[in-house]
């Protein structure tokens, strides 16, 4: 079920929680020509987090800062492709849980039947995490 494991960076962007904040930095990385390939966030009072996993994270931090998106930080991310059928999240997080290892937050995309669904997750140790994952 589990079709790809890899570690990856994610970029995390503090803002002002506000109405179009997402809709402004996603225009910015499409005139960019930027992929976002998987996004989260969350708003906490004045503040939102907006976590992003792109196909070019370098170009992305560049296009956001150039539009006064300072408070940028990346974090390393397990991105996952798994089969899109029931029971892929569970084999997972069991093989989590059997290795002791935590899961910090996780976010996903996913698509009708046929497709693979994509996975970010932050860990408690995510190489150990990652190991775990690639063992048959």
């Amino acid at each position: 079920m589990l079709k790809s494991a890899n570690l990856a960076k994610e970029i995390v962007v503090t803002v002002v929680n506000k109405i179009g904040v997402l809709a402004d930095m996603s225009k910015i990385l499409a005139d960019h020509g930027i992929n976002i390939e998987a996004v989260a966030g969350y708003a906490d009072g004045d503040q939102a987090k907006i976590m992003l996993v792109t196909d070019d994270n370098l170009r992305a931090v560049d296009a956001l800062k150039k539009k006064s998106y300072n408070s940028i930080t990346e974090k390393e991310v397990i991105v996952l492709e798994l089969e899109n059928k029931a029971g892929a999240l569970k084999n997972i997080t069991g093989k989590l849980e059997s290795e002791e290892i935590d899961i910090k937050y996780i976010y996903g995309t996913t698509c009708p039947i046929g497709c693979p669904a994509s996975v970010v997750l932050s860990t408690s140790d995510n190489e150990k995490a990652l190991v775990a994952f690639k063992a048959k």
